[in-house]
């Protein structure tokens, strides 16, 4: 009579120097360093990723902010929606979160409230450059007025001429005339060498 031989099984082996079938734990997703939402037409987070957790959640206790939607959503709205300024873009196109500046990005997905379940909005949050130079101190250095800083920091928030004008309530031209003296002060000749040479002063 042939003896058959049980199978072994390793499932319970405990993971010992001599244990001749080790067992090799998974290895931890990396973190891609980007946080990621995705939101419903009324912007209440639907999902969220470890990262957006820890940019929105600073300084708070991670942990719990992870396990509730409802914070989630909360830090959304104080934190990336453009409240006071309808007509404009919902969102902002940059925050700071403790002494680090992020960009946002948000792409619509499905704009239609007839499905709720569905997400309407993606957005990304990239960790933008660590050192950030003071916009009090780049007007010290070039003598700007407090209406040609003003311009400053909106261009650094990457506004157009139109979207400035509405927020400081003068026309395009008036903010084209503050953009061109801004350029002559810093021996500049465009907007994006404004930007550059504030990148350039960071470093």
């Amino acid at each position: 009579m042939k003896t058959v031989s049980p199978a072994i099984s390793v499932k319970n082996v405990p993971i010992t120097e001599g244990n001749p079938f080790p067992i090799k734990k998974k290895a931890a997703p990396p973190k891609s360093g980007v946080g990621f939402l995705m939101l419903d037409h009324a912007l209440s987070v639907m999902s969220f990723n470890v990262e957006a957790v820890q940019i929105l959640g600073y300084p708070d206790n991670v942990g719990n902010l992870s396990n509730s939607t409802a914070l989630m959503t909360q830090e959304i709205r104080s934190k990336l929606v453009n409240w006071p300024y309808p007509g404009e873009s919902v969102f902002v196109t940059e925050f700071r979160s403790g002494r680090r500046r992020y960009f946002c990005r948000a792409f619509l997905v499905n704009s239609s409230p007839l499905s709720p379940t569905q997400p309407s909005i993606v957005i990304l949050l990239e960790r933008g450059p660590s050192r950030l130079i003071g916009l009090s101190q780049v007007c010290g250095q070039f003598n700007f007025t407090q209406r040609e800083g003003e311009v400053l920091e909106y261009l650094l928030q990457s506004m157009g001429s139109k979207d400035i004008a509405k927020r400081m309530r003068v026309s395009p031209n008036t903010v084209k005339a503050f953009l061109r003296l801004i350029m002559i002060k810093m021996g500049v000749s465009s907007r994006s060498a404004i930007v550059g040479k504030i990148v350039m002063m960071e470093r």
